[in-house]
């Protein structure tokens, strides 16, 4: 485990941050599902241009799996979408409405395209910044990253992250303390193909969950 201090898996700063580590692509679950269960309660880092490090916890995710027609890969591959063909555990970042990025990680193998929505997340460090970057300085901690639009606006994440591998880069990455959270299903959100696929995955209790609160009991 390295040391919260070090250079490649910094600490959150909250006085109850835990030890932990920054996560390899060896220590993530390829399956689809699995990896978007996998994801809720892990750490998301993003070290800016400036070397300030923003860090929160991944409270909400989608699952985009094999032979499903609300994923962007089920037509195939195209020059939109190839990071979701990548190794798993690389950066698919995508324009949505035209005004919002949303932050995905990529799943399978190699050739495959599938990946895992982030769909919010708990803020735990430079919190300021988070804020900041929102340009709602009216919002509560737990609003910053509620919703994946909202992910990718605080956290500074763009088409330049796109095709990111996770595995090895400085300016994105994952970690893990060690929390285990309750994690509850439902179906996916905004969708209007496969509707009734239970492939959400959320932390219970979490207010940092986005959608309608009915959906996450």
């Amino acid at each position: 485990m390295k040391s919260p201090t070090s250079k490649g898996a910094p600490a959150p700063s909250s006085s109850s941050a835990r030890p932990h580590k920054r996560l390899q692509r060896a220590d993530l679950p390829a399956e689809t599902l699995e990896l978007a269960r996998f994801l809720i309660g892990k750490l998301l880092f993003r070290r800016l241009d400036d070397g300030t490090v923003l860090a929160g916890r991944i409270v909400e995710t989608e699952a985009y799996g094999l032979d499903d027609p609300a994923s962007h890969a089920y037509r195939g591959q195209t020059r939109r979408n190839r990071a979701m063909f990548e190794q798993h555990a690389h950066v698919y970042v995508y324009l949505i409405y035209g005004t919002s990025y949303c932050l995905n990680v990529s799943s399978e193998g190699r050739g495959i395209g599938a990946a895992v929505l982030i769909r919010a997340v708990e803020p735990l460090s430079g919190i300021d910044r988070l804020r900041e970057q929102r340009g709602r300085p009216e919002l509560p901690d737990d609003g910053l990253a509620r919703g994946p639009g909202n992910v990718c606006r605080a956290f500074g994440i763009g088409p330049a992250l796109d095709g990111l591998d996770l595995d090895g880069d400085e300016r994105l990455f994952l970690g893990a303390d060690g929390t285990s959270l309750a994690i509850g299903t439902s179906v996916r959100i905004g969708l209007t193909r496969a509707i009734d696929r239970p492939h959400r995955f959320y932390a219970r209790g979490s207010r940092a969950v986005s959608g309608k609160r009915s959906l996450s009991p």
